[in-house]
């Protein structure tokens, strides 16, 4: 009997790390402000942000720092209501009140995209600012989220944890909207651990982000505007916010620096793979009547590492667990997002928000039959068949049994 496919291993870091990683260890000079400069963290800011074709990025400790840095580089005040989707992770409604902030929970649908009604309805003349979070990879209606928007004036934050490599009629997922929130987190595209990055144009934004993370006395002039950029406009902004915020200590380290630096050749492979082993397990699971994978939107070219799909005419959440444990007896693991006690996806587990929260039945039924499934770029065809097969018997185990007793 074939072995089921390890799909929690990342990629190998690639040899070219090694070189840097020792002399960072045998020099010990591991913090990103030691070196005049060109420290790693400093060089990877100005590769990632060339690769997205951005004049700025901040490389920190984790997206959720960089969440919390964004909201903070716009300058809300406490109390500001911001908008984000009920389908995310805890650590985004998390990054909204650490800014003191107030999180609106907006629909999802079961294709795992914001509710654009619902988002109409919400965007309201009190909410100071937007999270959209392509969550899992799937990017929302950027089309009609930013004109809504820029109609008010409304700053978007894209949470692109799951989407570097992502894009959006050609433009890359993270690029959109004001700013762009990347991890580094073991399980992402790029791994070094832990570790996430943001990206902008607003050079008063990322000034106000920088001097947060950490970049104490006058250690932010170690981050520099891209080459060929003569305005000035981010030493001004440097200049006039030195003193007058407090300090998160929220940097990366020139170890994951090295680490996420060699990975970065890799992407647009890696985006390739992933595409091309989502897409064929996607096709396996609609020739089921009882699995669903929602297709893309029209203009989306995603950059998947996991595949997300709904159960079709399962009765009841017995049914759902039935189909889980028949896939682990197959040696593949299903998260069903809605059915654990303390998933960290499900909204109604955010206790920690303030307030009476709506019962979203939109996003709780998808929760309820929406299953997760990695997928690493690394896999090879009979990994996927043995996955989907698994998958494909599991359902019809469930659901043979439902129609053997007539239920």
């Amino acid at each position: 009997m074939a072995l089921a496919p390890n799909v929690y291993d990342a990629e190998p870091i690639p040899e070219s790390a090694r070189a840097e990683v020792e002399r960072l260890l045998t020099t010990g000079d591991l913090f990103r402000y030691t070196a005049p400069e060109d420290a790693p963290v400093s060089l990877l800011e100005r590769e990632f942000a060339d690769m997205m074709g951005m004049k700025y990025a901040l490389a920190v400790s984790s997206c959720s720092a960089a969440l919390f840095l964004s909201l903070l580089g716009l300058g809300l005040k406490p109390g500001t209501r911001v908008l984000i989707p009920a389908f995310t992770f805890a650590a985004v409604p998390s990054a909204v009140v650490h800014a003191n902030c107030q999180p609106v929970l907006v629909e999802v649908g079961e294709n795992y995209r914001v509710d654009m009604e619902d988002f109409a309805t919400k965007l309201t003349d009190d909410i100071g600012a937007v999270i959209i979070s392509h969550m899992r990879g799937h990017t929302s209606d950027m089309d009609a989220i930013m004109a809504l928007c820029d109609a008010r004036g409304i700053p978007v934050v894209e949470d692109a944890a799951h989407s570097l490599g992502t894009k959006w009629h050609g433009r890359k997922i993270g690029t959109i909207g004001r700013v762009g929130c990347f991890s580094f987190q073991s399980y992402k595209l790029v791994n070094s651990g832990e570790g996430g990055i943001l990206v902008t144009d607003d050079a008063d934004l990322v000034a106000r982000a920088v001097i947060m993370s950490g970049a104490y006395e006058h250690n932010w002039a170690k981050h520099k505007a891209p080459e060929g950029d003569n305005t000035g406009a981010l030493a001004a902004a440097f200049a006039r916010w030195q003193n007058q915020l407090p300090l998160y200590n929220l940097r990366l380290s020139n170890l994951s620096a090295a680490i996420i630096r060699s990975q970065l050749p890799e992407v647009a492979r890696r985006v390739r793979d992933g595409r091309r082993n989502h897409d064929y397990v996607a096709g396996l699971l609609n020739g089921s009547p009882w699995l669903s994978v929602p297709p893309s939107l029209p203009p989306e070219e995603r950059a998947p590492d996991s595949i997300q799909f709904n159960l079709v005419d399962f009765a009841d959440d017995a049914e759902a667990r039935a189909f889980a444990d028949a896939a682990a007896a197959r040696g593949v693991k299903v998260q069903v997002f809605g059915l654990s006690t303390d998933n960290a996806r499900a909204f109604w587990n955010w206790q920690f928000i303030p307030g009476d929260q709506p019962d979203l039945p939109r996003t709780r039924a998808m929760l309820m039959r929406a299953c997760d499934v990695r997928l690493p770029a690394r896999l090879q065809t009979d990994d996927l068949d043995f996955i989907a097969s698994a998958l494909l018997a599991a359902a019809e185990d469930v659901k043979s049994q439902t129609r053997a007793y007539g239920t």
